[in-house]
């Protein structure tokens, strides 16, 4: 199996996967910075403006035919939280030129198009064009109002929100509603230079090219002022709960949301990770765990019933949907699946079955160019490289004692539940 060759030109780690397996290339730059209050916000909003025209291409359909002129490149981007940091990826899928009759390289062309679009934006009076500024901000508002209109969602956020309420994690990486109507292109475009000054920015491409191509192409398209990488901190993972919060919020609705975070002490780079991930599969990642039998299959008491492990900051999240009157019961029943798992209450169906679902998915990773560079992304946000191949053996290799070590070590945190308003 290939890996990853690494280089850097000036401010950007680069990551090249040489391979041939692929008839694309793929390419992805994170560019990466401190969750904050202040800047939250405006970074959220960055990439949204930026999508809609660079210096050399300003209206937006020249810079969508720009992508149309690389045999329909993909373009997009996300933005999302890892740890304590919120990150923009810009992605770019183009086809490798040997599959086409190009005069140009491709690959060539996706370098210099992702260089203009974060480092020579289209501006306006030392801003932003103020149009793409105004709409985006639209498009903005409606992203952040759907998540309070989808329940779970909303209920998965404000259950963090309120765990982890005097930690940057509390920040939705969207940022908040009350923040846009203050942003103008101008500010704007100074957090926009604040923010691409100070990121970490890694560029991956996967595909039949090399390290030095890469590094060659990067040197120029990409206007960057000199300097040298920015790296992420590590976030505080070990946290002491001193007492179970308990939080209800009413709103509209016709189904409970009940959520739990537990704070597990273990984070992506530790040694007892691959059990963290076994812990998790096996209380309710998968359809044969503890929760989804237990709490939805023989006693009914919910709709659905999972849990969520970010390894990145150490937190794991149990999610349901019930019926108002069966609160106190589905926070019982939950708490027993976690007392069985630190009693060691684990049985040989639920280890084998929850390590073949974590090597199925390491060993899919293989089959996808963007699955490959976002899971080696990890070990940039955390310093610790793990290839999948790894990760894989360790899982196979945990044992029901290592479970029960990041078992006795879970602390239930906060139980958030979403109920319809009471009659007064």
């Amino acid at each position: 199996m290939a890996s990853f060759e690494r280089g850097q030109h000036q401010r950007i780690r680069l990551h090249v996967l040489p391979t041939k397996r692929f008839k694309t290339f793929a390419i992805s730059l994170f560019a990466g910075i401190p969750l904050a209050e202040e800047t939250v916000t405006p970074v959220a909003l960055i990439p949204f403006v930026l999508r809609r025209g660079t210096a050399n291409t300003p209206e937006t359909i020249a810079f969508r035919e720009k992508l149309d002129d690389m045999y329909g490149a993909g373009f997009g981007f996300d933005v999302y939280k890892r740890g304590d940091s919120q990150v923009v990826q810009f992605r770019m899928d183009v086809i490798n030129d040997q599959f086409v009759s190009s005069e140009h390289s491709l690959l060539e062309a996706s370098i210099h198009f992702l260089g203009d679009v974060l480092t020579d934006p289209c501006r306006e009076n030392e801003g932003f064009r103020a149009k793409y500024v105004d709409a985006e901000k639209a498009t903005l508002r409606k992203r952040l109002e759907a998540i309070v209109n989808d329940k779970i969602r909303y209920a998965a956020e404000r259950c963090l929100e309120e765990m982890c309420a005097d930690e940057p994690y509390r920040l939705h990486p969207l940022g908040s509603l009350d923040k846009i109507d203050e942003i103008t292109p101008s500010s704007l475009f100074q957090h926009y230079e604040n923010w691409l000054e100070n990121a970490a920015l890694d560029l991956y491409v996967v595909g039949d090219t090399s390290l030095e191509e890469v590094s060659k192409l990067v040197g120029e398209a990409f206007k960057l002022k000199a300097g040298t990488p920015s790296t992420y901190k590590k976030p505080q993972v070990k946290h002491t709960v001193k007492e179970t919060k308990y939080v209800v919020d009413e709103m509209e609705v016709s189904q409970g949301k009940l959520n739990l975070g537990l704070r597990t002490g273990v984070g992506y780079d530790d040694k007892l990770y691959p059990a963290a991930l076994m812990y998790n599969g096996i209380l309710g990642g998968y359809p044969h765990s503890k929760l989804f039998l237990n709490v939805r299959e023989k006693e009914s008491l919910a709709y659905y019933a999972a849990s969520r492990l970010d390894g990145h900051k150490g937190i794991c999240t149990v999610q349901s949907g019930i019926e108002f009157a069966n609160y106190d019961k589905a926070v019982a029943i939950i708490k027993e699946q976690l007392d069985s798992m630190a009693k060691g209450e684990l049985t040989d169906l639920e280890m084998n079955q929850t390590k073949a679902m974590i090597s199925g998915h390491l060993r899919e990773l293989q089959d996808s160019a963007n699955e490959m560079l976002a899971y080696d992304f990890n070990s940039v946000l955390t310093g610790n490289e793990r290839t999948a191949e790894e990760l894989l053996k360790q899982v196979q290799a945990v044992t029901a004692h290592d479970i029960v070590e990041v078992a006795r070590n879970v602390q239930l945190d906060t139980v958030y539940f979403l109920r319809d308003r009471k009659e007064a």
